[in-house]
């Protein structure tokens, strides 16, 4: 076997003959530099006509566009964000680019910004990769309410009007661990169906009065009128105290059908996307973490209403046997608010001065420092 320094020499010694050569002549040197070598022989036609130069060497495909300061801006902006997905980044990175250079959070070259409102949502999933982590699941606290079933009517699909603000379906999510025995903490989902606005909060059980409390509460948050409720069928919603405030309120109450999650596909989504990705599965159940917990969740609606686009449906079609589901172009909760004729101008008002004020860096820093907080006194 020769050494690659011999393998060099052989190469510069006979490439000036193989250039040189006929067609015969050539194939009887290729034959020769071969069988000395072992190289391949396509490598080996490469070496005698190029040599062992970058161009022989050279790496095939486009060079890279994306690259430094773009994809670092990016993963910064995506961190901020959330690590939400691609689809609903691109459309907000112009909004969320001007919020964090009003508030100097960073500070983008005209060049790199050119190129990050440029990415497509592939390459920005290309891009981010490596950054992604995986999630586990916990387990389920509901026990049906038997009582009221035939007041409450059932509610499938979305009969309510969609474009009217103040429809929320709700949910509870258990603060349990990995056992569910005990008294524990849990936390309050609403979401809007027209506008995506998510409220949580926490409660110290799930009883009917602490359950009532909270809708109570979330009258106050809303920044429109509570017009309906539609809730699963456990015994924390399908009661008296809730139906008997409803009828008073005059809020239409519904519920979902009995194992039937996707009756309940906005506020399912958002006990994920929301409540476990930020607080994830660890058991709480002290009044410090209540307390904790409140806190966290009231940076946290901030930050998602003002600082998260989401998707909404608006239309199906069934091709071949299969559906094909249409949305809209993700927008955060708050310009569906702005955007709709139902909410009166003082709450938009409001909502737009409060938006000015908000700083989704120091948002994103406040809720992960209270979160590590509540991680290390519950373990």
């Amino acid at each position: 076997m020769m050494s690659q320094r011999s393998k060099k020499e052989l190469t510069e010694s006979i490439r000036g003959r193989y250039l040189k050569a006929n067609k015969a002549k050539k194939q009887q040197i290729l034959d020769e530099f071969v069988a000395a070598t072992g190289y391949h022989r396509k490598y080996a036609i490469r070496l005698l006509r190029h040599g062992p130069g970058p161009r022989a060497m050279k790496k095939k495909g486009r060079p890279k566009k994306y690259d430094g300061e773009v994809v670092a801006a990016l993963i910064k902006i995506w961190e901020i964000c959330g690590r939400i997905c691609s689809k609903r980044l691109k459309p907000f990175l112009p909004e969320i680019i001007q919020v964090l250079e009003r508030h100097n959070e960073i500070q983008l070259k005209p060049e790199v910004k050119a190129l990050l409102l440029e990415m497509s949502c592939a390459t920005i999933d290309s891009r981010l990769q490596k950054e992604r982590f995986e999630s586990r699941r916990g387990i389920s606290t509901t026990k049906p309410g038997t009582l009221l079933k035939k007041a409450i009517p059932v509610r499938t699909y979305t009969p309510w009007d969609e474009e009217k603000p103040g429809f929320e379906e709700i949910d509870l999510v258990a603060h349990c661990g990995q056992s569910a025995e005990g008294q524990f903490l849990f936390t309050f989902t609403s979401t809007d169906i027209a506008t995506g606005w998510t409220e949580c909060l926490a409660i110290a059980n799930k009883t009917q009065v602490a359950v009532s409390e909270a809708v109570q509460q979330l009258q106050q948050l809303l920044p429109f009128k509570l017009l309906g409720l539609d809730s699963d069928n456990g015994s924390e919603f399908i009661n008296g105290t809730l139906f008997r405030y409803c009828q008073n309120e005059k809020i239409t109450f519904t519920r979902s059908r009995p194992y039937r999650k996707n009756d309940q596909a906005h506020v399912e989504q958002k006990n994920w996307t929301i409540v476990r990705r930020t607080v994830g599965y660890d058991r709480l159940e002290t009044t410090d973490e209540l307390a904790l917990l409140q806190s966290i969740y009231a940076d946290l609606r901030l930050y998602v209403n003002f600082f998260q686009p989401v998707f909404k449906l608006v239309g199906k079609e069934r091709v071949d046997g299969k559906t094909i589901k249409n949305y809209d172009l993700p927008v955060t909760p708050y310009r569906r608010v702005l955007g709709s004729d139902l909410v009166s101008l003082e709450a938009k008002a409001r909502l737009t001065n409060l938006y000015v004020s908000l700083n989704p860096v120091t948002l994103r820093k406040s809720i992960d420092r209270k979160v590590a907080i509540l991680w290390k006194i519950s373990r």
